[in-house]
C-alpha cells in the first residue's frame, strides 16, 4: 500500500476529534518527510484540520457545525510520556466539570512538576500551574480538587460561598482512605487551601482527619475568604474570615 493510501486508510479509522501526529504512522510507514507532506497535503485539502505545527485531527461534522477535539486531545502530549502522567487538567480547564461554574474557558491550565511559559495552541491559551506533589493516577483527581480549593476566589461566574458549597458536597462522596490521602497533599499547598480543606472536613464530620492541617497553621494568621462561614460552621475556628 503506498504511504498516501496507507495514512489516509488509518486516518479514516481514528475517532473524530483524536489529535494525531506524524508519530501516529512512522511505526508503520519508515519514511518520516513523506508521512508530513501528506499530512500537510491534506490538511491543505480540507480533508484534515491543522491545530499547531504537526499536530492535525479529523474533524467531526454535526447539524450544529464543526465540533473541535476536547481540551485532553488539544494538550495529551503535555499530560502524559511513555503511558505515564506527567501532568494533569486543573483550574479552569476543570472548573466547570467539576459543576463550579457554567462557563467554558479559552484558557487550558495544567498542572506541573515543571513549568514553562504559556503558549498559544489553536483558539486555546495554554498555561501552567506549580505542582510540587507527585504526579500520579491516583492523585490526579485529588490534586484537581485541591487546586480548586486554592483557587476557589478565581472561578469564573462563581461566589465563594457556591463553589464553597460545590466542594463540600465533591469531598462527601470520598472515600475517608482518600481524603487521608488529600490531607497528606494538601502539606505542600498554601496555608489558605490546608486552613479551607480542613473546615471543609469539619464540616462533614472528619474531625480526626484535620489534625494534621492544624498543625501545620500558624495559630494567629487570618485568612480571608468571605462566604465560606455560611457553608462550613467551624470557619472560624480555622481563621477564614
Amino acid at each position: 500500500m503506498k504511504t498516501t493510501d496507507y495514512i489516509a486508510f488509518t486516518i479514516d479509522r481514528l475517532p473524530k476529534g483524536y489529535v494525531f501526529t506524524y508519530k501516529d504512522f512512522v511505526n508503520k510507514v519508515n519514511k518520516k518527510e513523506a508521512v508530513i507532506k501528506s499530512l500537510n497535503r491534506m490538511a491543505a485539502a480540507g480533508k484534515i484540520k491543522k491545530i499547531a505545527k504537526g499536530k492535525f485531527y479529523k474533524p467531526e461534522k454535526t447539524v450544529f457545525g464543526e465540533l473541535k477535539p476536547d481540551q485532553y486531545q488539544f494538550v495529551k502530549d503535555l499530560l502524559e510520556k511513555d503511558g505515564k502522567p506527567i501532568g494533569y487538567l486543573t483550574g479552569y480547564s476543570i472548573f466547570n466539570r467539576l459543576g463550579l461554574t457554567t462557563q467554558v474557558s479559552a484558557t487550558i491550565q495544567i498542572g506541573k512538576n515543571e513549568i514553562r511559559s504559556s503558549f498559544k495552541r489553536g483558539q486555546y491559551k495554554i498555561s501552567f500551574v506549580k505542582q510540587k506533589n507527585n504526579i500520579t493516577k491516583e492523585n490526579i483527581p485529588l490534586l484537581q480538587i485541591l487546586d480548586t480549593i486554592r483557587y476557589i476566589k478565581k472561578i469564573p461566574d462563581a461566589t465563594i460561598e457556591s463553589a464553597c458549597k460545590r466542594i463540600v458536597a465533591i469531598i462527601k462522596q470520598i472515600p475517608e482512605q482518600k481524603k487521608r490521602r488529600m490531607v497528606r497533599l494538601a502539606a505542600k499547598y498554601p496555608p489558605s487551601t490546608r486552613a479551607l480543606l480542613g473546615a471543609v472536613l469539619d464540616e462533614l464530620g472528619n474531625v480526626k482527619l484535620t489534625l494534621p492541617l492544624r498543625k501545620s497553621l500558624n495559630p494567629i494568621t487570618k485568612y480571608k475568604m468571605n462566604g465560606v462561614e455560611k457553608v462550613c460552621s467551624t470557619a472560624g475556628k480555622w481563621n477564614i474570615k
